[in-house]
């Protein structure tokens, strides 16, 4: 197979991880060939490597300790860099300049932007408010705000202190908010006053007013203008404005905490139950993050660093991080398709971004929309696409390529809420293959497992592992304080190895391909199917814009139900159906053809994008569906229900 796209020498030599790699080369007096030896010398000596990766991306302690490692051989229960303490926010604010850190856009046309030093002045007055309200190290803080600069500020505050920062987007509803923040217990709810989608103004009030009335413990609602210049608070109890609350403080008093003193609480989708929360660490988050944000992003100061998100996603908490290699980061709040498909790629000339991200469902739609975004600007500055959320299909590879830029590095990256990071993502120095996820993060010791616990070959399928400990490893659940919940949910499978639970594949050029869910495998004769490897064949039909494949219990076996949403004015009739048999069959195998195909207006989906298939499958099971407030369209579910073709 031929490359996509390989990086120039001139990009090549200049790049974070190659100067990284001959910083460590020099160091130790090794040389190693390739990426893959560089890879295997990491995960190898992983106490050396992230040493190395701390100096090498300037991560600041107050006190450094004197161990990287204790008890790498547990799983969970290793610790990083035992006696040290940092800060999580300091190491974020750590340039004061007038050079921008943050650039706000939204679909309305709405800009804003904060230089270094306003966002450490602002940051700084929202600390003091937040000490001044009593605020201490292990407090909760929680958002429900959408992607702007005061969801930054007030995550960057709470910080500073120690608190514990937990953030929803706005478009949940206050039952699912509360299925979230009720479990942490916030004593402070940062909350805008509403936000704009695809040219409607949504008033959050009603909201934030039963969040306020029905979160135990809440002590304060910080209100901050969003829509309306002074924001009606008077209906919240407990509720103050934003500028009221923020104190006159210029400086801020960051404290010194443990390596692994909890920062972020991230809720899991909650499609298959109430959401877990799962606590992540200052230390494992930011060190992580520089990680790849220097070493597989090449981000720096030149940087304007863009992530398509809401505050509700990792993907959000990633981007933030990217302040502290100095870049630029450009939030952006509303529709992506609001005028027009080419609203975000006109911000990337306007604004100058390098580097561009999105879910990979962002690229599919684009793609359908017919919209060619080479043909509409120039994006001169654009270096890097990622891509994340879910696969990223072979033709969306092609797409990028053939309709956005030739010259780009195509990173389609892979980890999750639950490592707060990735396990798989973009090599500055490497090809990009169609279909593929060029690498396996440094430090992560990433392998296919089959069931049995054995290490597959390249080209076999199976489960997606980790076999060594990683700084970003989660600190815990909340409320778990046996760790029984968090030892569950990762370690019960294979005994001191972490299951993330992808069905995946390693390839012959060291990357991954990632084929889907493993609790969302497809086994008809017992064999696993992958359900990406279905999409990919379906999503090449034009008249095809969406569709999901589940598994339905039939007649002692499984048989595989594939639900399509169609373009307007197409009939799924026979020819059509026979059409995507016929190219499943050809592209996939036979194994993979649907027995049945079905016509659906819309497909369940969650809040960050991916195909809610448990819940299609619970459905056709007869089983309730745990937790539909979860899900970004709730109302799509009654689309499968009653269905007498699949009875």
């Amino acid at each position: 197979m031929s490359p996509l796209w390989s990086p120039g020498a001139a990009r090549q030599s200049a790049t974070h991880l190659r100067i990284f790699w001959r910083c460590v080369e020099r160091r130790t007096g090794r040389r190693f060939a390739d990426y893959a030896a560089l890879h295997r010398w990491s995960v190898t000596e992983p106490a050396a490597f992230w040493a190395e990766v701390a100096a090498y991306c300037d991560l600041r302690f107050d006190v450094p300790g004197a161990d990287v490692l204790c008890d790498a051989s547990r799983m969970p229960g290793a610790r990083w860099f035992p006696g040290a303490q940092l800060n999580f926010a300091a190491n974020l604010l750590r340039y004061r300049d007038a050079r921008p850190a943050i650039i706000f856009r939204d679909e309305s046309g709405r800009r804003r932007e904060l230089s270094h030093a306003e966002l450490y002045r602002q940051v700084a007055a929202i600390a003091a408010g937040l000490r001044a309200a009593g605020v201490v190290a292990g407090d909760r803080i929680a958002g429900f705000v959408p992607n702007s600069p005061e969801a930054v500020i007030a995550m960057l505050a709470a910080a500073s202190i120690g608190a514990i920062w937990s953030s929803c987007s706005p478009d949940f509803g206050a039952d699912g908010v509360l299925d979230r923040f009720s479990q942490v217990r916030p004593k402070i709810l940062f909350a805008a006053d509403g936000y704009r989608y695809g040219g409607k103004r949504i008033d959050c009030m009603p909201v934030v007013a039963e969040l306020a009335r029905r979160l135990d413990g809440l002590e304060r609602v910080v209100v901050f203008p969003f829509l309306a210049a002074e924001p009606a608070i008077n209906d919240v109890p407990r509720a103050v404005a934003w500028s009221a609350f923020a104190g006159s403080d210029t400086d801020i008093e960051f404290a010194a905490l443990p390596f692994d003193h909890p920062l972020y609480i991230m809720f899991s989708s909650g499609t298959t139950g109430a959401p877990k929360c799962i606590v992540h660490g200052a230390g494992g988050t930011l060190l992580q993050h520089l990680k790849e944000h220097q070493l597989h992003t090449d981000l720096d100061r030149e940087d304007r660093f863009f992530f398509f998100t809401t505050c509700g996603w990792m993907m959000w908490n990633w981007l933030v991080s990217g302040l502290a290699s100095g870049a630029t980061i450009v939030l952006y709040d509303g529709s992506p398709f609001k005028p027009d498909p080419g609203s975000l790629w006109r911000i990337v000339d306007e604004e100058g971004i390098t580097v561009f991200g999105a879910g990979a469902r962002y690229f599919a739609s684009i793609e359908k929309s017919s919209f060619t975004p080479r043909t509409q600007g120039k994006l001169d500055s654009l270096r890097t696409i990622q891509s994340t959320g879910s696969p990223l299909a072979p033709a969306s590879f092609d797409y990028v390529y053939d309709s956005i830029k030739q010259d780009v590095a195509l990173q389609s990256i892979s980890g999750g809420t639950d490592l707060l990071g990735c396990f798989a993502l973009g090599n500055p120095l490497g090809a990009v293959y169609r279909g593929e996820l060029q690498c396996i993060g440094l430090g992560m010791a990433v392998e296919i497992f089959d069931a049995a616990g054995h290490a597959l070959a390249p080209g076999q399928k199976g489960e997606l592992v980790c076999t060594q400990p990683f700084p970003s490893m989660p600190v815990g659940f909340w409320n778990d304080p046996d760790g029984a919940a968090y030892h569950a949910a990762y370690f019960a499978r294979f005994p001191n190895v972490w299951a993330h639970g992808d069905f995946a594949e390693r390839t012959v050029h060291g990357g991954l391909v990632i084929h889907g869910r493993s609790d969302a495998t497809l086994n008809p004769g017992g064999v696993r199917i992958g359900t990406a490897e279905i999409y990919r064949q379906v999503e090449k039909i034009d008249a095809v814009l969406d569709c999901v494949a589940v598994g339905q219990d039939w007649q002692d076996d499984t048989r595989i139900v594939l639900f399509v949403v169609l373009r307007e004015g197409v009939e799924l009739d026979a020819a059509l159906r026979a059409r995507i048999r016929d190219l499943v069959r050809e592209h996939a195998s036979p194994r993979h053809v649907p027995a049945k195909i079905c016509a659906v207006p819309d497909i369940p989906r969650t809040r960050s994008g991916k195909t809610a298939e448990l819940a299609v499958r619970a459905i056709l099971q007869d089983e309730p569906v745990s937790n539909a407030k979860a899900l970004a369209n709730p109302e799509a579910l009654a689309f499968f229900r009653d269905r007498p073709e699949l009875r």
